[in-house]
């Protein structure tokens, strides 16, 4: 592996030299001699200068893409902190320049980043670098992973600079993660609070401890939408069963647990067979361990094994439960078998589609104080439960999350009609945020309580996703709003905050015609991307959650269809 990146550095130094000496423009030429200068340098010794730090990290960002499509990033104000003041102190670096080598390395990749937060002794890590990294991603103006650890000490000036060009820029970026939710919830795994804070985030949803730990983050994960139709099925064609609530719940526990073991098993099996399947040669590199032991970092050459166990689809499940309570048990406008055919049907027909609108405007998951509520606490607790009950088979602790990522158009195709009024075939909801449309108003703070309050709570993250109208932050007290919004999610519980600044009439001129607007970056999960550049399915995701939630959704369809119809 080794051999192999020098190579690669050797043949693109072989290129820059070769442009050096056709280059006439003296900038561009005096560049290249220092883009040779510290490739050659980094060919076999470590890097000395602020320059060299970043391009060596470039050079691990794109081999690192080439074996595993890896993008977990660190610490990287704490990273580069060392360099840049030993670079200022002896005058070779000057703020301008470093902005401009941070731009080109987050040109380079948009690999996942943190700024600020504790480190082990509690101490917040913002410094210069900070700033400058923030104002390098603000000058580039394109897709970015940023994120920003809120706890008590962190620097007030880097947190209202970092909402403040959340909204200036307009580019789904920085997100925010909680230290609060995530610290004491490692902790609960009976971690020391120093180590709990070194765990960070370095994707989509992951937080690791950099170099120490083996997590599998968004790997795993559990489609409990069709546990649920699973349990719903089995109960309605059990002849000797009569149907109900309590049974429904029962099977679907039962259908759950096996679920967890079965996934527990999944993992045993994948990390005794990693090292000859996919050995981790680039992880092997930079990890404490697995040169010293002589074992890969899937296989015991790292510290600690805390594998992650996500659970999707949380609202679709919820609200399924809440519509079948309130409007079979409690009102009885419906009966079991009579659902039963309409979910077979795919809510066909005029009276289908009367029962689908009955669903869809039950008590939702996000209205507060709604059974679609108390069905989300009972489900995420019911799943957390589960996961921590025992570690796997072979020894392996699993913590839960609660995320989906981009698995919930897949995941959708597998699961049939369910009870909240969901179509066969459609995607679940997306990771811990209730439906689009869950309430009239939309409200921020009605989401944000819904999301801290279904948190699994043992250091993996139940992440927030948020659309925000660009006219909100117009002000400064529009940009302290936001600022005790974020706040008060983590201080609640919360653990990782995604925030979209969206135009919901731009949305929609680039969903029907992506040309139109080719700079259009929006955050669609726990990543950014330029929309143009998303498939018609993942346009469409984002446009039926930007969209619903602004109330552009079509008149007579309570939590309806967005843009889709």
């Amino acid at each position: 592996m080794i051999l192999g990146v020098q190579s690669w550095i050797r043949r693109t130094l072989g290129e820059i030299r070769r442009l050096e000496g056709l280059e006439g423009d003296p900038a561009l030429r005096e560049n290249l001699r220092q883009m040779g200068e510290a490739n050659a340098w980094l060919l076999e010794k470590p890097p000395r200068t602020f320059r060299e730090a970043c391009q060596w990290i470039a050079w691990f960002n794109m081999a690192s893409r080439t074996y595993n499509r890896d993008g977990a990033g660190g610490q990287i104000d704490e990273l580069l902190r060392p360099y840049y003041e030993r670079d200022r102190a002896a005058g070779i670096l000057d703020d301008e320049t470093a902005i401009w080598i941070l731009a080109c390395l987050l040109l380079n990749d948009p690999h996942y980043y943190q700024l600020g937060g504790p480190g082990p002794d509690g101490r917040d890590l913002t410094s210069a670098v900070s700033f400058l990294v923030l104002e390098a991603a603000h000058r580039l103006r394109s897709t970015c992973n940023l994120t920003i650890r809120v706890h008590e000490g962190l620097d007030p000036d880097l947190f209202r600079r970092s909402v403040r060009h959340l909204f200036e820029d307009r580019m789904g970026w920085p997100r925010y993660s909680g230290d609060k939710g995530l610290v004491e919830g490692f902790m609960r795994n009976g971690y020391p609070a120093e180590l709990a804070r070194q765990r960070i985030a370095t994707g989509c949803h992951w937080m690791a401890i950099p170099g120490r730990e083996y997590t599998m983050n968004d790997c795993v994960k559990i489609n409990v939408a069709k546990v649920f139709e699973v349990a719903f099925r089995e109960m309605m064609e059990d002849p000797g069963t009569a149907p109900g609530l309590e049974e429904l719940w029962r099977r679907f526990g039962d259908h759950l647990r096996r679920a967890v073991l079965c996934t527990a098993r999944g993992i045993d099996f994948h990390l005794d067979h990693q090292k000859h399947n996919q050995p981790e040669l680039m992880l092997n590199l930079l990890c404490h361990g697995p040169l010293e032991k002589g074992r890969d970092a899937s296989d015991g050459g790292v510290e600690f094994y805390n594998i992650c166990c996500d659970g999707s689809a949380l609202a679709t499940v919820a609200d399924s439960f809440a519509a079948i309570e309130q409007r079979i048990v409690r009102e009885r406008v419906l009966g079991w078998g009579e659902l039963h055919a309409h979910l077979r049907s795919n809510f066909s027909g005029i009276a289908g589609e009367r029962v689908r609108r009955m669903l869809r405007s039950s008590e939702r998951y996000g209205q507060g104080r709604s059974l679609g509520d108390a069905w989300a606490v009972k489900v995420s607790r019911l799943f957390t439960s589960l996961v921590k009950e025992r570690p796997t088979p072979g020894g392996r602790n699993m913590i839960p999350g609660g995320f989906s990522w981009s698995a919930t158009i897949a995941m959708g195709k597998v699961v049939g009609a369910t009870p909240n009024g969901r179509r066969a075939g459609e995607p679940i909801s997306h990771g811990a945020n209730p439906d689009p449309g869950f309430r009239p108003d939309a409200a921020p703070t009605a989401m944000s309580l819904a999301v801290a309050s279904i948190q699994p709570g043992y250091g993996n993250t139940a992440p927030l996703q948020m659309e925000l109208d660009p006219g909100i932050a117009d002000t400064e007290e529009g940009v302290e709003a936001v600022g005790n919004l974020i706040r008060t999610h983590f201080k609640l519980g919360g653990t990782l905050f995604n925030i979209n600044i969206v135009d919901a009439d731009r949305i929609l001129e680039a969903h029907r015609d992506p040309s139109r607007h080719p700079d259009l970056v929006v955050r669609v999960t726990g990543f950014t991307a330029y929309f143009a550049n998303l498939s018609p399915e993942f346009r469409q995701l984002v446009v039926d959650r930007i969209i619903a939630d602004r109330r552009f959704r079509q008149a007579g369809d309570p939590g309806g269809s967005g843009g889709r119809e």
